[in-house]
Parts: C-alpha cells; sequence; structure tokens
C-alpha cells in the first residue's frame, strides 16, 4: 500500500509589488538614475546639468536670468568653484570643480536650493522649481574639457546660426579661451578661474575656441538627410565626408 504524500503549496509568483515590475518611463520621464554617484576625483573639473520644472517660464527671459546670475554668482563657495555657466530656456549647464567629494556634493546641492529659492522668490511661486536631480560628468582628458567648454559657451548657436556675438545669457564674455579678444565685461564677475591643469592649461593644447564654432552633435543634425546622401556624410561625422571604401574591402 503507497502511503500519501504530502505536496508542497506554492504560492502564486504573479500580482502584487514586485522589484523591477511595471512598465519603464521613457522621453523626460526617465530622468537622472538615482544610483549612487562617483566619487569626485579634485583634479577633474565636471560638467553639470540641471534642468527645471516644465511649468516655469523661459529662464533666460528678462524676468528670471538675473536671479540666476545673481545666485551662481554666489555658488563658489565651500571647495566649490563655477568656472563658466550658461542658462538656456529650461535648464542651465555648469563647468565647476571642488576640492574634495564633500565639498563637490554639498556645493552643489546648497546652489541647487540657493537657485531654486531665487527663482520662486522673484516669481512669487511656491513649489518645485528643477523637474530632476542635476547631472554631473567628470572631464577626464583635455579633450573632453575643451568639448564641454564648447558645448557650454556655444550651445546656443544650436539655435542661432550665423550670428557672431556671444551669447548674453553665459559666461562666454568672460572667458579668456576665444581666438579672438572679447570686449570688457559690465559689473561683477559671477565665475571664478580655474586651479585644475585640465581647466586652466590642458585643454589650451587642443586649440582655441572660434566665435562661429558649434558641438559637433549639433553640426550632424542640422545636415539634412538629402545633402548627407550627396555629400556621403555620416550622421556622426559632424559633417565631414566619408572615406570612399576600396574595391574588395568588406564594411563590416
Amino acid at each position: 500500500m503507497a502511503w500519501p504524500v504530502q505536496l508542497e503549496l506554492r504560492p502564486r509568483t504573479w500580482g502584487g509589488r514586485r522589484p523591477g515590475a511595471g512598465r519603464k518611463p521613457s522621453g523626460q520621464r526617465v530622468g537622472v538614475p538615482h544610483r549612487p554617484r562617483p566619487d569626485h576625483v579634485p583634479r577633474h573639473p565636471a560638467h553639470v546639468t540641471l534642468r527645471a520644472h516644465a511649468d516655469l517660464p523661459s529662464l533666460r527671459g528678462d524676468q528670471l536670468f538675473p536671479t540666476l546670475r545673481r545666485c551662481l554668482a554666489q555658488g563658489s563657495r565651500g571647495g566649490v568653484r563655477i568656472l563658466h555657466f550658461s542658462v538656456q530656456t529650461n535648464h542651465l549647464h555648469l563647468i565647476v570643480e571642488a576640492d574634495a567629494q564633500t565639498a563637490f556634493s554639498r556645493g552643489l546641492q546648497g546652489l541647487v536650493i540657493r537657485l531654486a529659492k531665487g527663482i520662486n522668490r522673484t516669481l512669487g511661486r511656491r513649489g518645485r522649481v528643477w523637474g530632476d536631480r542635476y547631472h554631473a560628468r567628470a572631464l577626464r582628458t583635455p579633450r573632453e574639457v575643451r568639448n564641454a567648454l564648447l558645448y557650454v559657451l556655444q550651445n546656443w548657436r544650436r539655435h542661432r546660426v550665423g550670428t557672431g556675438a556671444l551669447d548674453p545669457c553665459s559666461s562666454a564674455v568672460w572667458f579668456d579661451g576665444w581666438v579672438r579678444s572679447v570686449p570688457s565685461a559690465v559689473g561683477a564677475r559671477p565665475v571664478v578661474p580655474p586651479r585644475t591643469w585640465l581647466a586652466a592649461v590642458g585643454w589650451r593644447r587642443q586649440g582655441l575656441i572660434h566665435f562661429e564654432e558649434m558641438p559637433a552633435r549639433a553640426i550632424a543634425r542640422r545636415i539634412s538627410p538629402t545633402r548627407r546622401a550627396l555629400t556621403g556624410a555620416s550622421p556622426r561625422s559632424g559633417g565631414q565626408r566619408s572615406a570612399p571604401t576600396r574595391p574588395g574591402t568588406n564594411d563590416s
């Protein structure tokens, strides 16, 4: 006679809250991942981006830009230094240095709070100002520093091609790395000189920046598909003609 066997009753594995479950966000809802940030290395400058909440007016407008410039001028303290900035319609770009990890994180947190309070005070509102936490990228080589300077100071040329002026909503007039001299700025200097070798000396070995120079990605996007097909330029080549392929070679 076979003895009865007690079967294990396992609970269902679907339904309820589970790690990683649910539809993943897409588009602008993705935001900055909430994972531990890498430690800041004092000899590396950083490119910091801060995006505003969708219901705010343009940050470049006459109402908000003076407030942002005043707050940025007060941001170089406690071991963190703001070298350059540009204010766009709904976000800010910064090039910063810091003496240590603690100075970097606390300095940027204090700057974010100071900017938010200044914006709310100017607009007479309360509530959230930034759409997400700041994004920071370390600049480890002279080429990376030059590319970041070009992107920050010439970002507006993605929308205003052909003008020889400097961005009035940036620190471009205080930048001494142009190929030609610029008129002296009026008013107090809102940025501080760099102290790291990369930001002060190293990037200059890659060449000074021209007034008409644009970030490479913006140039690539401005080439129409028709012109790209005629010239043989690839979308990532920055508008340069691609080299012809020799017969008998494999492109893969």
